[in-house]
């Protein structure tokens, strides 16, 4: 059996979560903290639809697509209001993972073909209301995407006689038992809904209720039990953690065997205090989450290695790192380049909130748009010309000041390195 996720939805109307498609109740006026919950509390992914009326409400929407990609630490897969290839560039833009195009929407049927051959099959996603559009559709479907949605139950067993492409079913069932018998069908990989769906959803209760109904759900799983490490005499193991992205150093702490399988069932980082001798969860006072991306144990099997996505700062007294006091050794260069990004573009962001008289960067941005795409044009044609010339110092002289000036036009948009990355890992 393949491990199932819990993925719930959020149906997005006037910039609020409503309850389902056809109910308008409000569940919460803030889609970006309910977004943030479901990633908190132990949601595997996120699908996100849009049922906004007019184009204005649209663009709206998608602006809140980009917000919720970046608190949330899981997938997020999209639709709505697609008509044409751009609507799906633009939701694909906002990080989603996958693209959903609507089968019962002639226009959708149209666009699958072209849209797969453009974005990738795996961008794409489609959803269906009944069986009849699996049928009619079942060979576009099969070729052109990597997942099907389907907004009701229907017969899953002549589902999966039909197709081998893996389905998610939003179902408006509460009845747990129901819902074990969806998740039990071999092609769902994935439940949705309004039993998911709650606003006080805990996830990781609900896949222990799943576990015992012989359900496998995704978590991470160690490759190792607690009992195989050498522990201290306290019964505990050091835990090294590394930031996953720049390979830094964040700081040093304990686990015993419940704080280990804790962070295995949660994904959250969650050590043994030992000056309070008790569990602690990473950021639970102050909302700096260690996210856990990977453990690893070394050669003695005595000290673990975790690799997280660090919210905030990791140390307690503000700094990114506990380890800033320097003892002994000469300094050396040990520059980040995605450090270096960053802490450019937080001097530009800066600039453009707390304006510097006689500052070019903010000349730029009371210039307008218009004068920041001169300026990157201008410069993009300067790394042509330097490239053409022997002396390469030349090149990387344009190229900062090209890159600075792209900087300048992703604050003006609103775009972060953290969006680019994302970009460029999915490419």
């Amino acid at each position: 059996m393949s491990y199932k996720r819990l993925i719930p939805c959020i149906f997005i109307k006037d910039g609020k979560a409503v309850r389902w498609i056809d109910d308008p109740t409000v569940v919460s006026k803030d889609v970006i903290e309910l977004a943030k919950y479901y990633s908190d509390h132990g949601a595997d992914e996120l699908i996100v639809l849009d049922l906004s009326d007019s184009d204005e409400e649209h663009d709206e929407t998608i602006t809140l697509m980009k917000r919720i990609n970046r608190v949330i630490r899981i997938p997020m897969i999209a639709g709505g209001n697609i008509r044409r290839q751009e609507d799906i560039k633009k939701i694909l833009y906002t990080g989603a993972k996958r693209a959903m195009l609507n089968f019962s929407k002639p226009d959708s049927v149209k666009l699958i073909e072209d849209a797969a051959k453009r974005f990738g099959k795996e961008k794409l996603a489609v959803s269906l209301n009944d069986f009849d559009a699996l049928f009619k559709h079942q060979h576009l479907i099969q070729d052109y995407s990597s997942e099907i949605v389907f907004m009701h139950r229907l017969d899953l067993n002549s589902i999966m006689n039909v197709t081998d492409v893996p389905c998610v079913i939003i179902t408006d069932t509460e009845e747990e038992s129901e819902l074990f018998k969806i998740l039990k069908c071999p092609g769902v990989r994935g439940l949705s809904g309004r039993y998911v769906s709650r606003t006080d959803i805990d996830c990781v209760a609900f896949k222990d209720k799943c576990t015992e109904e012989g359900i496998k759900m995704t978590s991470f799983e160690s490759m190792m039990e607690f009992s195989q490490f050498k522990i201290n005499d306290q019964g505990l193991i050091p835990v090294i953690v590394q930031h996953y992205k720049t390979q830094e150093i964040l700081m040093l702490a304990y686990m015993n065997e419940e704080s280990f399988y804790e962070t295995i069932k949660t994904g959250k980082m969650t050590y043994f205090s030992r000056s309070r001798q008790k569990l602690w969860v990473k950021g639970e006072t102050s909302g700096h989450f260690q996210y856990v991306k990977s453990l690893t144990i070394d050669c003695d099997l005595d000290t673990l290695l975790a690799k997280v996505d660090q919210i905030g700062a990791a140390c307690h007294t503000g700094n990114p790192t506990c380890f800033f006091q320097p003892l002994v050794g000469i300094d050396y260069d040990e520059t980040n380049p995605l450090r270096i990004f960053e802490s450019v573009y937080d001097t530009i962001a800066d600039r453009k909130e707390n304006p510097k008289e006689g500052s070019y960067t903010n000349y730029l941005f009371d210039k307008g748009i218009d004068k920041i795409l001169k300026k990157i044009g201008e410069e993009a044609t300067e790394v042509v010309i330097a490239a053409k010339n022997p002396n390469p110092e030349e090149v990387k002289y344009e190229i900062a000041d090209f890159l600075y000036h792209a900087m300048v036009l992703m604050v003006e948009k609103g775009l972060t390195w953290e969006d680019i990355v994302k970009e460029l890992a999915d490419r």
